[in-house]
């Protein structure tokens, strides 16, 4: 039997939620009020995908692992869909001037289009472009 599921939550921890917040909303996110106090918020990727920003001592209360320190190692990166290989550049240039820090150069593999940044707390978003019709289908 395959697992489905109607909607996704990624939760990541942050030192700073207010300025979490103020970075996130400059990319251009916005944000669930009815899910947001002072230990977290819900940031609204689509209709369907939501990413819930937990401060570190309320997310520690959701697992008996440590945090990892994102200066040395990451567990995920969170990789997004954009509708144009401009937009990924908009979204990562946003990122950029809001604070963000580069994590690889943009690739163009002509199919697909990617770059990725790292927030305030050393997490890991890449945003991609894939043209599907360009894809060799024996490839995939």
């Amino acid at each position: 039997m395959a697992v489905t599921a109607d909607k996704i939550f990624v939760n990541l921890p942050v030192k700073d939620l207010n300025k979490s917040v103020d970075f996130f909303s400059t990319i251009g996110f916005e944000f669930n009020p009815q899910f947001t106090d002072e230990n977290a918020t819900c940031m609204i990727v689509s209709e369907n995908i939501f990413v819930m920003l937990l401060v570190e001592s309320f997310y520690k209360t959701f697992t008996t692992k440590e945090i990892a320190d994102t200066a040395k190692s990451t567990e995920v990166i969170v990789a997004l869909s954009a509708a144009s290989k401009d937009k990924v550049d908009e979204i990562v240039n946003r990122a950029l001037a809001a604070g963000g820090t580069p994590s690889n150069d943009p690739v163009d593999l002509g199919f697909m289009y990617q770059w990725s940044f790292q927030d305030l707390d050393g997490h890991l978003w890449e945003f991609v472009h894939m043209d599907e019709n360009a894809v060799n289908p024996e490839q995939g």
